[in-house]
């Protein structure tokens, strides 16, 4: 029961939703750096905005992943930083580019006094990132939006930006089939037989918006009563159908050293849209940062603020959103 164990505690990390925990976040320290928050009704979301010198310059939306990720790309679940997102934001203002990184609401600085797990939806992220987006739109500042999303903020980002409205859209290690098949992927090399089948059962049920009468101990911080509301809201939505409804351009991009998104993820988003650009960036991780490729040897880059992220990825990033439109 050891390595179940150990492979839930990798999936907390990657797919579910744990509750919320306070963050640290660094104040800004480079010129140009500004703290922003958002009134939504029922939560003040709080972020980072970065603006380079230059006067009318596209803005990027910083979409963070799942679980207690906040806005720098940081986990309180791991014993260190990565500062992901807040790489990529300080390169992106480097080449011209603005961009907002915000903590979801739940997480770091956006903790919501009386906020309860049960009563939090996959809608609401999209719904805040939707607010987000239209605030930038309407700010004279930026020439247009560029919705970018890492990790679960890829759907998060896509369903977004019809809504903003985005003038384009870029995936960072996305799931590339809805998130209940993404778990059972998961569980199917980790488990043991018995385990998984009840799990497979699980995902199952919720994917039919049932909720769990009971929940197998070994399955329990995975599908948590408390949880399954959320599970369900996510788990309807198909990222290579929501890529397929995208009117803008779409930028795919996958490391191949990931072990969380898989290259077939990215294909698989790309497929779904017309036109889509795909880039494959050789040795990436999911934390952005060129690692090996076992999963052992890499893991000590999930919290390692030493490492810079891949330039490769700035590079591919940067030359999608300054590029004009046909």
């Amino acid at each position: 029961m050891k390595s179940s164990r150990s492979a839930l505690t990798a999936l907390i990390l990657i797919v579910a939703c744990a509750p919320p925990a306070q963050v640290v976040v660094d104040p800004p320290h480079i010129p140009g750096s500004f703290r922003d928050s958002l009134l939504t009704g029922s939560a003040t979301l709080h972020g980072t905005l970065l603006v380079p010198a230059n006067r009318g310059a596209p803005v990027a939306l910083l979409i963070a992943g799942s679980g207690p990720t906040d806005r720098d790309g940081n986990s309180p679940l791991l014993p260190g930083k990565n500062n992901s997102l807040r790489y990529l934001a300080e390169a992106l203002a480097e080449r011209g580019i603005a961009s907002l990184r915000y903590d979801k609401r739940g997480i770091g600085q956006s903790r919501v006094a009386g906020l309860s797990e049960t009563d939090l939806r996959f809608d609401h992220f999209v719904d805040d990132a939707t607010a987000w987006g239209r605030r930038l739109a309407a700010d004279r500042r930026f020439s247009s939006v560029v919705v970018v999303g890492h990790s679960e903020g890829s759907l998060i980002g896509m369903l977004a930006a019809p809504a903003i409205p985005a003038s384009k859209v870029v995936s960072i290690a996305g799931a590339g089939a809805p998130a209940g098949d993404v778990i059972i992927r998961q569980l199917s090399a980790q488990l043991p037989p018995p385990l998984l089948a009840q799990a497979t059962a699980a995902v199952h049920r919720i994917e039919r918006g049932e909720l769990l009468d009971t929940v197998p101990p070994g399955l329990f911080a995975l599908f948590r009563p408390s949880v399954q509301p959320y599970l369900i809201s996510w788990f309807k939505h198909d990222p290579a159908v929501v890529a397929s409804r995208l009117g803008v351009p779409l930028l795919v991009v996958q490391g191949t050293h990931d072990i969380q998104a898989l290259e077939e993820d990215a294909r698989a988003i790309a497929a779904g849209h017309p036109g889509a650009t795909l880039r494959l960036i050789p040795g990436m991780n999911h934390v952005l940062k060129q690692t090996p490729a076992g999963r052992s040897e890499q893991m000590p880059a999930y919290s390692d603020s030493t490492l810079a992220i891949d330039p490769a990825l700035v590079d591919a990033i940067a030359g999608f959103v300054l590029r004009p439109r046909n």
